[in-house]
């Protein structure tokens, strides 16, 4: 496969071009690291069977002492768009809230997360709601990545609101995070 170009494309890393950060850790009840997701992470809103779009339970530790608050993102870099799929944002989770409930991230009406920390922000994913969107990848387009990364910050509030897209949610990141935690599963929709 070449692009216009005429050179075969690479895989993204999104964290690859960002500031090299401490590591901490991040586990999960509900996923293994590097394994397939569970059916419950799958999109019923895209339509794959048994989807439910449930974020995963996560649990966090080992940040640095000078944490103020935390931000949960899931990402797809392997989606057919120049930017990736942001399935889930939620910024200023309190500093003293290290894990999140299986489906902390539903969306209930026009906000989502009902289960989320007081304070703590849901942003509206690529698909459009505020909350998390499941694994759909196009049928055929082989194993994506789903990257769930907790970046620990160094202030108790980014200054963005729910109308914040993820992008740029991000790039408040770059002058505030101080540490990040990956947990990625894979997922891959049979072709046709």
């Amino acid at each position: 496969m070449t692009n216009n170009l005429g050179t075969a494309p690479l895989p993204r890393e999104p964290y690859a071009g960002l500031p090299d950060l401490p590591l901490f850790n991040l586990t999960s009840t509900d996923l293994e690291n590097g394994a397939a997701a569970p059916t419950a992470m799958l999109s019923a809103l895209f339509g794959v069977p048994g989807g439910q779009d449930q974020s995963p339970q996560l649990s966090w530790s080992g940040f640095p002492e000078e944490t103020k608050s935390f931000v949960v993102t899931c990402y797809d870099p392997d989606a057919p768009t120049p930017s990736g799929f942001w399935h889930w944002t939620v910024s200023n989770i309190p500093a003293s809230v290290t894990a999140l409930e299986t489906n902390a991230g539903a969306i209930v009406g026009s906000q989502g997360g009902a289960a989320l920390p007081a304070g703590a922000i849901a942003h509206r994913n690529d698909a459009g709601t505020p909350g998390f969107v499941g694994a759909a990848p196009p049928a055929g387009h082989g194993p994506h990545r789903y990257i769930f990364c907790v970046t620990a910050v160094d202030v108790p509030e980014l200054e963005v609101d729910e109308n914040t897209s993820p992008a740029v949610v991000n790039f408040n990141l770059f002058f505030h995070g101080i540490a990040r935690a990956f947990l990625t599963v894979t997922y891959a929709e049979p072709a046709a």
